[in-house]
């Protein structure tokens, strides 16, 4: 199999196994030998599955040949995310006190992925336990950016994005508790979406329960959507688990934005912002303008930045669940991760507690924010690239781990869809990111408008080829 098939879509791809023009076995084995031979200068992979993943397209060539009803992601090679359990195989959270891990049961997404005909070909790596927005951990070491090796493909969901970028599989299954779907797709020019919370079903329980998101990052919203549409649902297993019918994604993709009314904030009424993100972004949001939407600029989104609510419940959550490792092995830790998880299980409960009630205020702050407006555009990073082995990039010292990144981590707070597709290329070459945040239960809203912008930019199907990092073709 050529190199053609690497940067074809999903929707192509499944296409094409449907009507036996391409062979799911040729199909998986051409991701695995991609996987393998990127690995020490990408280093996207946690592990390969290459014996299961064979066995599984040798069955899905033979439901095609046998003329048996397809799934809508038949024969399709896909990647699930180290925070995801994956029966049988090691599920250490990118952490070496987790490195031994084997996980008993597939995560919903996983086992929905699958059931729809996917082929998953290994899990990718993460920061440890999903702590940072950049690919390095302990564990795994760091994982590259397949545009330019020396930059970091954002995390957590690091090697998933870096691995679509990288044309190893068409779309990949990440996390996202603080942006961590969004953030690796505004650095690598993807496209992901973060649905509802509790609209993709989260288990085994995860250490922040209360913000955890699983959802598709794919080379376009088109191929985001198809892998959205079969994992998303109802699972028991998930007490936040949204009940009722998955809004229709695919559908949403033609629908257009005329009549929506957009808000447009380049800062949220805190962040700091390159001058350049914001008139890259700025512009992509003119573009749903040209398209039929109303949209308006909206400087003050947020009375102030969130960031010390969401520090307060998602550290406080990983450092309960690694308790006894920061306080008995701290030496296996990311020292940059033991300091943060060390102050949120110092926190005071009375002062834990202010702050998830300040949470609730926030939501229904946001609740009346949309009342007036369909979507929130913004940046979805204040930067456009940042180079690896780099916790806080230049310029945002005063910043947190997490904290620099502004934009991402209220929209887990509130629980609303949101999603991070490209909104054009920076004086650099690199990607900039637009985020599209919806109301509460309202994905198609931003699919629509995601799609809009992607509608702008024509005759860029090969981008992410023709950026390819020359060690990597």
């Amino acid at each position: 199999m050529s190199a053609d098939f690497d940067f074809m879509s999903a929707t192509a791809l499944a296409r094409l196994v449907a009507t036996k023009a391409v062979s799911p076995v040729e199909l998986t084995r051409r991701a695995l030998d991609r996987a393998a031979a990127t690995q020490s200068s990408l280093n996207a992979f946690f592990l390969l599955m290459e014996d299961e993943a064979m066995s599984a397209a040798r069955e899905a060539e033979t439901a095609v040949v046998r003329g048996a009803e397809l799934g809508p992601l038949h024969g399709l090679p896909f990647s699930a995310k180290d925070l995801m359990a994956v029966k049988g195989q090691r599920y250490a959270s990118g952490s070496r006190a987790m490195a031994d891990n084997v996980a008993e049961v597939d995560a919903p997404a996983v086992e929905r992925a699958k059931a729809a005909g996917a082929i998953l070909i290994g899990k990718t790596t993460t920061s440890e336990f999903g702590c940072k927005p950049v690919g390095d951990s302990p564990l795994t070491g760091i994982t590259r950016h397949p545009w330019d090796l020396s930059k970091t493909p954002g995390g957590s969901s690091a090697g998933a994005a870096a691995s679509v970028a990288a044309g190893i599989t068409p779309f990949a299954l990440g996390t996202d508790g603080g942006g961590s779907i969004r953030i690796p797709c505004s650095v690598t020019g993807l496209a992901g979406l973060k649905g509802q919370f509790g609209r993709v079903a989260v288990w085994p329980t995860s250490a922040t329960p209360t913000l955890a998101h699983v959802g598709p990052l794919a080379r376009s919203i088109e191929d985001a959507a198809l892998l959205f549409s079969a994992i998303a649902g109802y699972d028991p297993r998930d007490p936040f688990s949204v009940a009722g019918p998955v809004p229709d994604v695919l559908g949403a993709l033609g629908r257009g934005v005329e009549g929506m009314r957009i808000a447009w904030s380049p800062t949220l009424g805190y962040a700091r912002p390159d001058p350049e993100v914001v008139a890259i972004a700025e512009a992509a949001a003119k573009r749903l303008a040209d398209a039929g939407a109303i949209v308006e600029e909206v400087e003050r989104v947020f009375d102030a930045d969130p960031e010390d609510m969401w520090m307060a419940e998602f550290y406080a959550g990983v450092g309960t669940r690694l308790r006894s490792v920061v306080e008995t092995k701290r030496e296996l830790l990311d020292p940059a991760v033991a300091v943060v998880l060390e102050a949120a299980l110092a926190q005071e409960m009375r002062d834990y507690y202010d702050k998830v009630f300040r949470r609730y205020a926030l939501r229904d702050q946001m609740r009346r924010f949309f009342e007036r407006y369909d979507l929130l555009l913004s940046p979805t990073l204040p930067k456009t690239s940042v180079p690896t082995g780099v916790d806080v990039p230049e310029g945002l010292e005063d910043r947190t781990l997490v904290s620099w990144v502004f934009y991402t981590y209220p929209f887990n707070l509130t629980g609303q869809p949101a999603a991070s597709v490209r909104a054009g290329l920076s004086s650099d070459g690199m990607p900039v990111g637009l985020q599209i945040v919806g109301r509460a239960l309202r994905e198609a809203d931003v699919v629509a408008a995601a799609a809009a912008v992607e509608r702008g930019w024509p005759g860029e199907e090969d981008l992410h080829l023709r950026r390819l990092s020359p060690s990597l073709r």
